[in-house]
């Protein structure tokens, strides 16, 4: 069994929380964890700046950079080409996904990148 850190995002995640989730992430990462659990359980809303956070996510805890928020809709870009890539990983999971949540996650490719669970003791038991 591998350790794994739990992060649960509640209300909305969109231009005025996203940033601090990548900056937690990356906080995470930085301390030695390499298992991200997200709870999205009580997550009622995502939009595209909460897409590009789960994006972040992903990479950072794959050792990568973050997309430049400077950018603007290069980070939306980056996150199109990921999709197409279809590069999944396995070291970041989510869990008690809502089905707006999840339909925004599956419209735009990047549910395929996130194996999720219905619950935490399911996803817990897959990494």
């Amino acid at each position: 069994r591998v350790p794994i850190t739990i992060l649960t995002l509640n209300g909305e995640l969109d231009a005025s929380s996203f940033e601090g989730v990548i900056e937690t992430v990356r906080v995470i990462y930085e301390a030695g964890g390499r298992h991200l659990l997200l709870d999205l359980t009580d997550l009622s809303f995502i939009s595209s700046s909460g897409l590009v956070a789960l994006h972040a996510a992903l990479r950072l805890m794959r050792g990568e950079p973050a997309p430049d928020l400077e950018s603007g809709w290069g980070a939306l870009r980056a996150v199109g080409d990921e999709v197409e890539s279809g590069a999944a990983g396995t070291n970041v999971r989510l869990c008690g996904t809502r089905e707006a949540v999840q339909k925004v996650l599956d419209r735009t490719g990047l549910g395929g990148l996130f194996p999720s669970h219905p619950d935490r003791a399911s996803a817990i038991a897959a990494f």
